[in-house]
């Protein structure tokens, strides 16, 4: 079956463990997201969440995909599905790699498939690519502000 993915990355000058307490704070989404504006449910694989996005130029959207991995302080990934799975199937994925200089990089990807994939335009596509950019740099900011607010 095809797939599509967007896939991006980013450098945080914040430790994994300051980037990872962001990034499952779900109920603070509000306050920084731009793109996922609101995430709620269990942080264990296999739970129900509730997603609303709002991609940049696009209308909220909200889905209950569920959660198909969370190792704590290194991976997240959700499965959604429009309507009923093999229609249209998204796997969302958060992965942090500890860098050298003590910091992290975020990557963040994607992958679509599903019988309607050959009908998604890429102006969708990039507007999702676009509202990940979006957090990423969001996510960045919020983590280095935390990790310059800390003591030494």
């Amino acid at each position: 079956m095809a797939t599509r993915s967007i896939a991006t990355e980013i450098d945080i000058a914040a430790s994994p463990e300051r980037v990872w307490q962001v990034l499952t704070d779900w109920r603070r989404y509000p306050e920084w997201n731009p793109f996922i504006v609101g995430l709620h449910g269990r942080h264990e694989a296999g739970a129900r969440l509730v997603a609303t996005l709002h991609p940049p130029g696009g209308r909220r959207l909200t889905f209950r995909p569920r959660l198909s991995e969370f190792s704590a302080g290194s991976l997240m990934a959700w499965r959604g599905k429009l309507l009923v799975a093999g229609l249209l199937d998204g796997e969302h994925r958060f992965r942090l790699e500890a860098l050298d200089d003590g910091g992290t990089r975020l990557h963040h990807v994607e992958d679509f498939s599903g019988l309607l994939l050959p009908l998604i335009g890429d102006g969708l596509l990039e507007r999702a690519r676009q509202g990940f950019l979006q957090m990423n740099q969001a996510l960045k900011r919020r983590c280095e502000a935390l990790a310059s607010q800390a003591p030494a």
